[in-house]
C-alpha cells in the first residue's frame, strides 16, 4: 500500500494534466478529501469549478454522480424515494444520487433552502433517512459543491447551517496572461478531462483518510487552534465547536499533502482561510471577513517547539 502522501501526489499530478494555475486550490481540494470533510467551491461562472471537481472524481476508482441544482429540484431527486411496485406488491426504495463516493453538487445555491438541506445528514452523518428508515452511506463520502455569488440572479444563499458542514469554501481566482495562453494551447486540439483516467481506488482513499487521523498535532499546535477560534468569540460573529474541529482536520490533511506525517504552524495558517471565514456569523462580506482572519493570525501567539512527534 502506498504512503498517504504519495497517493495525494499521483492525484495532483492528474488533475493538472486538466487544470492550470490551479495547484493551490487543488491541495486544499486533496487536504479536504484526505480530512473526510466537504469542498465548496465558490467564484463566478466560467473559472474551472466543475471541471476541477470532474477531474478530481475521475482521478479516483470511485462512484461519480453528479446533480445540476435548479430551482424546481426536489429533496427526493438528492436522496432518493419510496415507490409502490406493483410487480413485487410493496414499497421499493430508489437510491438517489448521494449513494454514491464522490458527489457533485453543481451550482447548490440555484436550489431552494428545503432541498438545500436534504444534503445536511448526508454530509454530516454519511447516512440517509428516508420514510422512517436510515441508510448507510458507503465511505469514502465527499462532497464537492459549486455555487455562484450570490449577487448572481437567482441565487439561495446557503444556510450558516449548510456552510458549516463544509471542512473549507475555496475561490478559485482567476488566471495569469500566461496561465490563460497555456490554457489555449493545452485545449485546442484535446480535451483533456475525456482522456485521464484514475490513479487510484476507492480502497486506497479510505485508507488515506485513516492515515490522515494518525498525522501527529504537537500539544501546544493544539492550543494555538483553540487559540484561533477563541479569538473569532470576542464578538458575535464567533466560530462554532464543529469548525474547530474542522481547522484540526483540515491541518493535519494540508500537512500529508505537503508530505509529511506531522503538523507545523504554517499548515494551520494556511487553511486557517478557508476553514474560518464562511463560518463567521453576522452581516460581514468576504473582504471582511478575510480582514477578520488575518487580524486574529496577527494577534495570536504562535508557539515554537520541535513539531515532529516524539519517536
Amino acid at each position: 500500500m502506498e504512503t498517504g502522501s504519495m497517493i495525494l501526489s499521483k492525484i495532483e499530478e492528474n488533475v493538472s494534466k486538466v487544470m492550470i494555475g490551479k495547484q493551490e486550490v487543488t491541495r486544499r481540494m486533496l487536504a479536504s478529501l484526505a480530512a473526510g470533510g466537504h469542498v465548496l467551491l465558490e467564484d463566478v461562472p466560467g473559472t474551472g469549478k466543475t471541471v476541477l471537481a470532474r477531474a478530481l472524481a475521475k482521478s479516483m476508482g470511485c462512484t461519480f454522480e453528479r446533480v445540476q441544482f435548479t430551482p424546481d429540484l426536489l429533496p427526493s431527486d438528492v436522496t432518493g424515494l419510496s415507490f409502490f411496485n406493483q410487480e413485487k406488491g410493496a414499497f421499493t426504495f430508489k437510491e438517489g444520487p448521494v449513494f454514491t463516493n464522490i458527489l457533485l453538487a453543481d451550482e447548490i445555491n440555484r436550489a431552494t433552502p428545503r432541498t438545500q438541506s436534504s444534503l445536511l445528514e448526508c454530509m454530516a452523518e454519511r447516512q440517509v433517512t428516508v420514510d422512517g428508515e436510515t441508510r448507510v452511506l458507503e465511505a469514502p463520502f465527499f462532497v464537492i459543491a459549486t455555487q455562484n455569488p450570490v449577487e448572481t440572479i437567482g441565487c439561495f444563499p446557503l444556510p450558516e447551517a449548510q456552510l458549516d458542514r463544509f471542512l473549507m469554501k475555496i475561490h478559485m481566482g482567476v488566471l495569469s496572461e500566461t496561465e490563460e495562453r497555456q490554457m489555449i494551447d493545452r485545449f485546442i486540439n484535446a480535451e483533456p478531462l475525456a482522456e485521464i483516467e484514475a490513479v487510484c481506488s476507492a480502497e486506497e482513499i479510505r485508507k488515506l483518510q485513516e492515515m490522515c487521523r494518525q498525522v501527529y498535532v504537537h500539544d501546544d499546535l493544539r492550543s494555538y487552534i483553540v487559540g484561533l477560534v477563541q479569538a473569532t468569540r470576542k464578538n458575535k460573529a464567533g466560530v462554532s465547536p464543529r469548525g474547530t474541529l474542522a481547522l484540526l482536520r483540515a491541518s493535519q490533511g494540508y500537512a500529508l499533502v505537503q508530505g509529511r506525517d506531522y503538523v507545523v504552524p504554517e499548515d494551520i495558517k494556511d487553511v486557517a482561510h478557508d476553514v474560518l471565514c464562511h463560518r463567521l456569523i453576522g452581516e460581514f462580506d468576504d473582504i471582511q471577513k478575510s480582514s477578520a482572519v488575518t487580524g486574529i493570525l496577527n494577534s495570536v501567539e504562535l508557539p515554537t517547539e520541535d513539531w515532529k512527534a516524539k519517536r
